[in-house]
């Protein structure tokens, strides 16, 4: 698929990996709606990086926000062509800890907003992009969705954050076959250790620390690294139904 002039929606994309793609795809030519419930970094992008750029305040669990969102993109950029699902929150908390069993509102909640709101985002894009006139290869759109390497080894106190990245990693397929005779690849991303604000507070040392368990390169994954990924699968149309690692071969431990 060639960017320039796509209409593109990016939930998350005011900050983090997703503000690292509306980045990349701006540079590119695209015509993008930043998704996020961050008004001020949202807006504060849009306003940056300029027209054709907007941001739409969206709560990616909010059904009516997900879908005026995307009838934003579609009314302001005649259609919709790329979504790449960032958005996404995390918590540590073991099933029994020190206060207790794991809440399980804190569990329901990750879940809700990782892996219910990224299906409910691509629902509405891919009816969206059933309309798109097709490419010359029959091309409709892209779907591109953000797991971790956490759906695969999970550490202690991850159990809620592990099963909503491993619920993206599971349905990616099965979305890409469903969607394949529209014309719509379904791909998913499943970063490893990345300097993101989902890290909050951590020190610089406690930083370096984390970047030292990665084979190569060992440091800590640059949001720019993800978007450029992106791109690619964006501009690769043989990339589809497939969960791709991007963590410099790391294998985490149990803690």
């Amino acid at each position: 698929m060639k960017i320039s002039e796509k209409s593109a929606l990016v939930t998350g994309g005011a900050s983090g990996l997703g503000a690292a793609t509306v980045r990349i795809l701006a540079s590119c030519g695209a015509r993008i709606v930043i998704a996020d419930i961050n008004d001020k970094a949202g807006a504060d992008l849009a306003l940056e990086l300029g027209e054709p750029v907007k941001f739409v305040r969206t709560d990616v669990t909010n059904d009516a926000e997900v879908e005026r969102a995307v009838g934003e993109a579609v009314q302001c950029h005649g259609g919709l062509h790329v979504v790449v699902n960032a958005a996404g929150i995390g918590i540590a908390e073991k099933l029994i800890g020190k206060a207790g069993l794991h809440d399980l509102g804190r569990f329901q909640r990750v879940v809700q907003v990782n892996l219910v709101a990224t299906f409910n985002m691509i629902r509405r894009a891919a009816a969206a992009m059933m309309r798109n006139a097709p490419e010359e290869d029959g091309a409709r759109g892209v779907i591109v969705n953000t797991a971790s390497v956490a759906a695969f080894e999970g550490q202690i106190g991850q159990v809620a954050y592990s099963a909503s990245k491993a619920g993206i990693v599971g349905m990616t397929l099965p979305l890409a076959r469903e969607l394949a005779g529209h014309g719509i690849r379904v791909i998913t991303v499943a970063p490893g250790i990345f300097n993101t604000p989902m890290l909050g507070n951590l020190s610089k040392p406690a930083l370096a620390s984390l970047g030292q368990q990665v084979p190569f390169p060992s440091r800590l994954g640059r949001p720019a690294e993800y978007a450029s990924l992106v791109q690619h699968i964006l501009e690769n149309n043989m990339i589809n139904g497939a969960t791709i690692r991007l963590d410099g071969a790391i294998r985490m431990a149990a803690k």
